[in-house]
């Protein structure tokens, strides 16, 4: 895909695998880049500080399908917060359902507000990448105010 004046190649990641392209760079001197993911309304960081807040979305973990069911839905939320637990309190975990009919805000994130910055942060660095349901999670933080407006 064109990119600007760049092409743009994309490829399924397989953890480990030393085939394709990109074999030859991968030896013992290769340096790996940190890939930063860039979402319409979420940021890395608070605006101007550099620091994570205490809203942490968490995506790539549901789909909408997975959250019709009440029981199902009922087994996310406690997985979710039985885990996040184990890196700071949480003060409310927000998993927007779909309405019928409706273009629900947020639908398919997960949102976790901790009680500080940090318990997010950890709870970030011990999430991203790891695999729930066999989809991998991407991290963000969210803006504390937005997500108590549910600006999701």
């Amino acid at each position: 895909m064109q990119f600007s004046d760049k092409k743009l190649i994309v490829q399924r990641a397989s953890v480990g695998a030393k085939s394709g392209p990109l074999a030859a760079a991968s030896g013992a001197n290769a340096v790996q880049i940190p890939v930063q993911l860039q979402v319409p309304g979420l940021s890395t960081a608070a605006p101007g500080m550099g620091s994570p807040t205490e809203v942490l979305c968490l995506m790539n973990m549901v789909t909408p399908e997975d959250l019709v069911d009440d029981e199902e839905y009922e087994d996310i939320l406690l997985d979710i917060k039985e885990e996040c637990a184990k890196y700071g309190v949480i003060r409310s975990i927000d998993i927007p359902r779909p309405i019928e009919g409706v273009e629900v805000p947020g639908l398919g994130k997960v949102f976790v507000e901790f009680f500080s910055p940090s318990d997010a942060q950890r709870a970030q660095q011990n999430l991203a990448g790891r695999k729930f349901d066999s989809r991998v999670v991407v991290t963000s933080f969210l803006d504390a105010d937005k997500y108590r407006s549910r600006q999701f």
